[in-house]
């Protein structure tokens, strides 16, 4: 399956697609929202970030105590129980008077449901489409998420312009009621992946498992670190330039796309796991550029440019997912979704707060930095596991 064609003529692909764009948008929107109104209320970059970024760090508990769940509950019933939870959720962050603390403990909420729901959507993609299909169908999220983002930022900017922020919240929630009810109409009500209950002890045993292959755990340290740590640079985009931080957003999401379009669509496949490292490299490297404190349309080329390596992600799940039995699919990327959002949470986090004693300019170049650092340690870990595997294969042949 090579054409983005042929992957909407696969049975539930559609509805599927369209319902997850719907939370993207509504994603995007709320955060947007959110972000600019606990930065009008406190004037602080590190609070801004973590309303925005805040439920990523939520993902870590998730991924401890819930994250069997998306091997082991029913796929159509857990998205569409989600989708009515974020709407909830988003609608009470609207409330008037709203207590900052408040606003932070719905924050973490949202993080905990997010952790199961993006195992269930990774896994009940790969049940969708055949295997061979997987990095195309997943570039075709990938884009989603963009377009929604270039869509939302833009959107949301404009709405903030003209309505107050509560009222963007309640837009998004309307958008996740939206996608809740495009997943109860459109999707199978499938039967559970594995056997056995949502509990602690499964979720710990299955994390592992996974965590015990040494090329797994440094494809996992590839999909969280480097990519988090520019998201770190993202969260700063609302306090370096307040009155035009959609603009950012948006050339970051379209870059992403381009990226997911260029990977997925035009790359052959043998070309594909020579790229990871390039493309991280790429992902960290034009935020250098904001130690200069470029205006705002150079800076939007600088991230448009930057986000075109978030593709890497394409190529390291695939590898994932070679490296990952079927009946763990889920859990796999939930545990690459929940590491990976946790990590952007923990870099806003610290970002955040090395702009509070500096400046937003100054955390980004140093946050983008040490994502070219790590990118560098990893590949070479990888050039060293890969020699150690060759190695070993004569031993075995014999």
């Amino acid at each position: 399956m090579r054409s983005y064609r042929t992957l909407f003529r696969t049975p539930e692909f559609t509805p599927f697609f369209l319902s997850y764009a719907a939370f993207n948008a509504a994603l995007t929107i709320g955060g947007l929202s959110l972000a600019t109104l606990v930065y009008r209320a406190t004037e602080s970059p590190l609070l801004s970030a973590l309303s925005m970024f805040g439920p990523q760090l939520a993902q870590v508990l998730g991924a401890t105590f819930l994250l069997s769940g998306a091997d082991r509950l029913r796929p159509r019933s857990t998205l569409v129980r989600t989708g009515l939870a974020f709407a909830a959720l988003t609608a009470v962050l609207a409330l008037p008077g709203l207590p900052v603390g408040a606003v932070f403990v719905v924050v973490l909420a949202q993080g905990l449901i997010a952790s199961l729901g993006g195992g269930v959507t990774g896994g009940l993609l790969n049940e969708i489409l055949p295997k061979s299909a997987f990095v195309l169908g997943r570039s075709m999220f990938n884009m989603a998420s963009g377009l929604m983002q270039v869509l939302g930022f833009a959107l949301g900017g404009g709405l903030l312009a003209l309505l107050s922020p509560r009222v963007c919240l309640l837009l998004a929630a309307t958008l996740y009621l939206t996608e809740a009810l495009g997943y109860r109409l459109g999707l199978t009500d499938r039967p559970a992946r594995a056997k056995g209950r949502l509990s602690v002890r499964a979720t710990w045993h299955t994390n592992a498992v996974l965590w015990s292959s040494r090329p797994r755990r440094l494809t996992y340290l590839g999909l969280w670190i480097p990519n988090g740590l520019v998201v770190g640079c993202d969260s700063l985009y609302v306090s370096y330039a307040p009155d035009a931080a959609g603009v950012l957003f948006a050339s970051g999401a379209l870059g992403m796309f381009a990226g997911d379009v260029i990977v997925g669509r035009l790359v052959r496949p043998a070309l594909r796991p020579r790229l990871a490292t390039p493309l991280l490299l790429l992902l960290a490297t034009p935020y250098l550029l904001f130690a200069l404190h470029p205006a705002v349309p150079l800076a939007a080329v600088a991230v448009c440019l930057s986000n075109v390596g978030f593709a890497a992600s394409l190529v390291q799940q695939e590898r994932l997912m070679s490296l990952t039995p079927d009946d763990m699919a889920g859990h796999a990327l939930g545990l690459r979704s929940s590491g990976m959002l946790t990590m952007q949470g923990v870099a806003a986090a610290l970002a955040g707060t090395v702009a509070q004693v500096t400046s937003p300019a100054a955390a980004m170049s140093m946050t983008a930095g040490a994502s070219v650092l790590v990118t560098l340690v990893l590949a070479v870990a990888g050039l060293r596991a890969s020699s150690a595997e060759a190695a070993m294969e004569p031993s075995r042949a014999r």
